[in-house]
């Protein structure tokens, strides 16, 4: 999967009573996702190909020269054959592309390219069609049906669907206009759920409205501002709840997800790279930080103090770090890093990214210590 990071979001300003904490409501929020490159080392393709296909560097090597092959090839055939065009799939085993043709006549076109033709019933624009119907009915498939491809081996539209609910998917098939013998039903204990990478900076969003930044990753979910949310209160987009959440006296919180979401050891710069979290070192006051958060991207300042009393209209917050680094809400429970050590959670402050101001946050080693947690780094 790519490792997704939210994109820059406006919102509306909810304030304190002197000192704005760092929340929005969703309404304007814009969520759409930029894929980023971390700075971390990764695999590069081939190590992984070695890796998770169990090929040598050689036969790494040669697989992707043959696929490149196989794509232009089947551009060419694809515009060529027109209706007769069946779709088409790549034989590892046989290092081939394998074309399917409605029409036998077309067989010594497609071995002129350098294919194997395939004789099949149906062309792959009438299967596309049919999905397309089937898209066109998804509000009111069966709950058991968890999804239908277009399938160019079998030349079929397959529909998965759950044990002992064949009869459902058929009904589903047969609602939407579909011609049957253009579908296989392939029951299958699959529950497809959204899989997200849990990266500092990027947004989430509260059950009950509203949407925050995460903090650093741990194992198990996310710290964030004990403000964002209550114990128990439900999180999407990575989807949890707040397992445990202090505001105000301290303003942090720990956010547990499922199994889906993977923690990452990174802090989203919104310059289409990540930082690598290595731990949690604590800055002294006068060394550079920076902050990440889903309103406002990535600014950087300076500690100015430590042990701050923020007195906000809800109560009092002790022990917070003072900084010039400016936010705006919806930044709240984001990124602060020295370095590549992480330093704690936006809590509020004055100001804005227009003009500069002051902001706080909450030092991660006490939500950690509080907690139990471990922090994830890289």
């Amino acid at each position: 999967m790519k490792h997704r990071f939210a994109a820059r979001a406006t919102a509306s300003v909810i304030l304190a009573a002197g000192t704005a904490l760092a929340f929005t409501m969703p309404a304007t929020a814009d969520t759409t996702a930029a894929d980023v490159t971390p700075t971390a080392e990764a695999d590069s393709m081939l190590q992984a190909m070695q890796r998770d296909l169990g090929l040598t560097e050689q036969q790494a090597e040669q697989r992707l020269q043959r696929e490149e092959t196989a794509r232009t090839v089947d551009d060419a055939l694809r515009a060529e054959l027109g209706t007769s065009y069946g779709g088409s799939h790549y034989d590892a085993a046989e290092r081939s592309l394998v074309v399917g043709v409605t029409d036998h006549a077309e067989f010594a076109e497609v071995r002129a390219a350098g294919a194997t033709p395939q004789l099949v019933d149906d062309s792959a624009s009438a299967l596309n069609a049919a999905a397309d119907a089937l898209d066109a009915r998804e509000s009111r498939a069966p709950e058991a049906v968890t999804g239908w491809y277009v399938d160019p081996r079998s030349n079929s539209v397959v529909v998965t669907t759950k044990p002992g609910t064949e009869g459902k998917a058929t009904g589903f098939v047969a609602a939407a206009g579909v011609d049957r013998d253009m579908v296989e039903i392939v029951e299958s204990t699959e529950s497809p759920t959204a899989l997200m990478d849990i990266i500092g900076g990027n947004a989430y969003y509260m059950g009950g409205g509203g949407r925050c930044s995460i903090g650093f990753s741990v194992q198990g979910g996310f710290v964030t501002a004990g403000h964002c949310g209550s114990n128990g209160t439900s999180t999407s987009s990575p989807s949890g709840y707040f397992a445990g959440s202090s505001f105000p006296y301290n303003d942090y919180a720990y956010v547990a997800t499922g199994s889906d979401d993977t923690p990452r050891p990174w802090v989203n710069m919104y310059n289409g790279s990540a930082r690598v979290v290595s731990g949690s070192n604590e800055a002294p006051v006068g060394s550079s930080v920076c902050r990440s958060g889903s309103t406002t991207g990535w600014h950087c300042g300076t500690i100015e103090a430590k042990n701050q009393t923020v007195r906000y209209s809800q109560g009092a917050v002790y022990g917070m770090v003072r900084t010039n680094v400016c936010a705006e809400p919806g930044d709240s429970g984001g990124s602060f890093i020295s370095g590549n050590q992480a330093q704690g959670m936006t809590s509020g402050g004055s100001g804005n990214c227009t003009w500069g101001g002051t902001t706080y946050y909450q030092p991660v080693n006490e939500v950690l210590n509080a907690y139990n947690l471990t922090l994830v780094t890289g």
